[in-house]
């Protein structure tokens, strides 16, 4: 196949990408359908560390307590570039690949309907072509591969930084789907903190003796009221929202256990903190007036997601020496019947590689990298692995992550990955550069975790959904295994 670069380290590369398009697709639609929910992606990260250890890779599991999050290791000396990227699926979203109608692999099970799965796939691959490139072409430095479980949770990588994992990296790269290939500079999300409130009353009969009762369904309510009258003096830039974890278990008896799950959301993560703090107020004044004890446990604290300007040139100028994917007229067909479906624009897949513009708009969604891109130079890139103006979480975005689509698009995006970090192990100046530009970029801004000194990962996160639908979607499972070879 023809390469489409002039350096050897990078053609090498990109040729390993195209003669293992079979593994990636197997190891892609092998992910898609374990359809695998945060802190419970055993099978997943089982597969991908089986392949990182058979080619020399060593492999630490079970990092910051997170069983399914991993680190993998090639290579010694400097630079120490990572690169990083979660592979966790969401509740009630199983769509049938190739499907432009709702139909469920399993009903009501969880499901990819964003493209994480398509990550994995393009980490992995890159990391392996980047790993024998390091050899072939004796390139020195480290390559570090990050498995971070439950982003949709916000969860893993804050514990990574906190707990030391990234002192000694130079740079970081994420990759992560989209409908576009290419990639951001500045601040393009937002931090956000993660906490479940827990209300402890005392049960009574509710009709018999209520007067006996403390009520902590009551102060999840009272919590929920008092934060509701709290948004007409929240920022704008501010967001919260929430759902009742536990709520009782039959009318008839006053609950004596009751918990809400929150998000605050701001472009600033003392914004965060903020709002964050004011929320802990009003569940103490709901838990005084429910006559109950309150609890409150973090399961997440990020800050806002910051890309490098310097990165952000790498990247694209190996993206646009790539290229889009030709699309066929039957994917642009299945991408408008989605875009249908989802009452979005009919465009169809993106023709063309976007220029770099920047810095990006921040939007108020977050990712858990955020705290990386705080501790050291990160970029990220987007890679056309799905269909665009498709809602995230929506099953129509589910529904093109194991076909043609999110192949074509996750490779490129593997062939981009590994030569970007490749034009780094080549070049020393150009990390001390990426260095200098990232201490101009954060203006003097010291980093410190949102997440507490003591909090402990969440082991049984979706322990009991997991649990209930794996073994109706064992049966669905693809049996071949993905087979790289040099």
């Amino acid at each position: 196949m023809n390469s489409p670069f002039r350096e050897p380290a990078k053609s090498f590369a990109a040729d390993f990408v195209d003669r293992n398009d079979r593994a990636f697709i197997t190891l892609n639609d092998s992910i898609f359908y374990f359809g695998e929910l945060g802190v419970q992606e055993t099978r997943t990260a089982g597969l991908m560390t089986s392949i990182l250890e058979r080619h020399g890779f060593t492999v630490q599991r079970g990092i910051s307590g997170f069983q399914t999050s991993f680190l993998a290791t090639y290579g010694r000396g400097e630079p120490v570039i990572a690169i990083h990227t979660e592979y966790d699926a969401n509740p009630s979203n199983s769509q049938k690949p190739g499907v432009a109608e709702r139909a469920e692999i399993v009903p009501d099970a969880p499901g990819h309907c964003e493209g994480h799965n398509t990550n994995a796939a393009v980490m992995i691959t890159s990391a392996l072509a980047i790993r024998y490139a390091m050899e072939k072409f004796s390139l020195p430095g480290t390559l570090k591969i990050f498995g971070a479980s439950a982003e949709e949770q916000l969860l893993s990588r804050p514990y990574f930084v906190r707990d030391g994992l990234f002192d000694d990296v130079d740079l970081a790269f994420h990759d992560h789907v989209l409908d576009k290939f290419g990639t951001d500079y500045g601040i393009i999300q937002s931090a956000a903190i993660s906490a479940e409130f827990t209300f402890r009353g005392e049960t009574a009969h509710a009709a018999v003796n209520p007067w006996k009762g403390r009520d902590a369904l009551d102060a999840v309510v009272l919590m929920d009221v008092g934060l509701a009258q709290y948004r007409e003096h929240m920022k704008p830039t501010m967001t919260m929202h929430r759902v009742i974890t536990k709520g009782g278990d039959q009318p008839n008896v006053i609950p004596s256990l009751a918990a809400c799950w929150w998000y605050f959301r701001d472009p600033t993560a003392e914004g965060s903190r903020a709002l964050f703090e004011r929320a802990q107020k009003i569940a103490q004044g709901a838990a005084m007036m429910a006559n109950c004890e309150l609890s409150i446990d973090v399961r997440a604290a990020v800050w806002p997601v910051r890309l490098n300007q310097t990165i952000a040139e790498v990247i694209q100028g190996n993206v646009e020496a790539i290229g889009m994917p030709v699309w066929t007229e039957q994917e642009n067909v299945f991408a408008r019947s989605l875009q249908q479906q989802a009452k979005m624009p009919e465009i169809g897949l993106r023709p063309a590689v976007l220029p770099l513009k920047g810095p990006a708009i921040q939007i108020a969604a977050s990712n858990d990298c955020g705290d990386v891109s705080w501790k050291v130079p990160m970029g990220r890139i987007w890679f056309p692995g799905n269909v665009p103006h498709l809602p995230f979480h929506h099953w129509t975005a589910g529904a093109a992550l194991a076909t043609s689509i999110a192949h074509k698009g996750g490779l490129v995006g593997a062939k981009a990955l590994a030569a970007s970090v490749i034009e780094y192990f080549q070049n020393n100046a150009l990390v001390a550069q990426t260095k200098d530009s990232f201490k101009n970029e954060l203006g003097g801004v010291e980093y410190k975790p949102l997440l507490p000194d003591d909090q402990r990962a969440p082991a049984h996160l979706n322990h009991a959904l997991m649990e209930k639908f794996r073994p109706q979607m064992e049966a669905h499972y693809i049996k071949a295994e993905p087979e790289f070879t040099l």
